[in-house]
């Protein structure tokens, strides 16, 4: 099997949630693989810094604030990548939050928030990808970014809720791959199912542990870095256009879940 970015050379590649972590070392992988790359991100200004950094690379970063819990947001980025990129060919729906919530005690608000970013968000991005490239005749590719929590519940506190809407995002992945099928198109469709990642993301959900134990626990685990995670997305991509790696888990060495 030959592996090779050649292919998407020149064409246009949406990766959403591209501000920082996965989203950012997959954008700066795609701009040196020469895609002209779409990051949507509410904090446009930070994929704005990285298309500055990324300026002498063979494809190019442009910067499209969109907030993907929102549907208006969403559909206005895409007709901008259209009307001002061309088609687009690969859609990373990498964007997810976690909130520091649970399911006995939790806030309506932040459970809303989970769904409306990791499954809402992303199936309609998709749906808008699927639209384009059929229209286009275009063979794209789709990857999920989900987790390893989209196919096993690890129990720490405060997360109950996002492994529910991981789950979503693995039964999402096979249906899509159905549809397809059903519709005849060669679009292929992937979910990256990856460990522990060292990110912003609980940061950015103020996530806290009280449990002293649990704290130690997790103090002691071993992470992949983001690039591990953008690398293995360019492996997907890279796979000839017969070949669909449906579902592709990465861990670091030694986690235990």
């Amino acid at each position: 099997m030959v592996i090779s970015m050649d292919r998407w050379k020149g064409k246009v590649a949406i990766v959403t949630g591209a501000s920082a972590g996965i989203g950012a070392a997959i954008v700066e992988q795609l701009a040196e693989a020469g895609l002209q790359v779409a990051g949507f991100a509410r904090r446009s200004e930070r994929v704005e810094e990285l298309a500055k950094k990324l300026s002498g690379k063979k494809g190019k970063v442009h910067a499209v604030k969109v907030d993907i819990s929102k549907e208006e947001d969403i559909l206005k980025g895409f007709k901008w990548v259209t009307d001002n990129l061309g088609p687009v060919s690969i859609l990373i729906n990498n964007a997810g939050v976690i909130q520091n919530t649970n399911l006995t005690e939790g806030e309506t608000e932040k459970w809303k928030k989970i769904f409306d970013t990791n499954v809402l968000g992303l199936c309609i991005a998709t749906r808008e990808a699927v639209k384009i490239m059929k229209a286009n005749k275009i063979d794209g590719h789709i990857v999920h970014i989900n987790s390893i929590a989209g196919h096993k519940v690890p129990f720490f506190e405060k997360v109950n809720v996002y492994p529910a809407s991981k789950h979503a995002v693995t039964a999402l992945t096979e249906t899509l791959r159905q549809e397809l099928n059903h519709l005849g198109l060669k679009i292929k469709i992937t979910s990256v199912s990856p460990g522990a990642v060292t990110t912003e993301i609980m940061e950015a959900a103020d996530w806290k542990i009280e449990d002293p134990k649990a704290k130690e626990a997790i103090s002691k685990l071993p992470y992949l870095k983001a690039e591990d995670v953008a690398d293995s997305v360019l492996y997907v991509l890279a796979t000839p256009p017969h070949v669909q790696v449906h579902e592709l888990m990465i861990k670091p060495v030694g986690e235990p879940m």
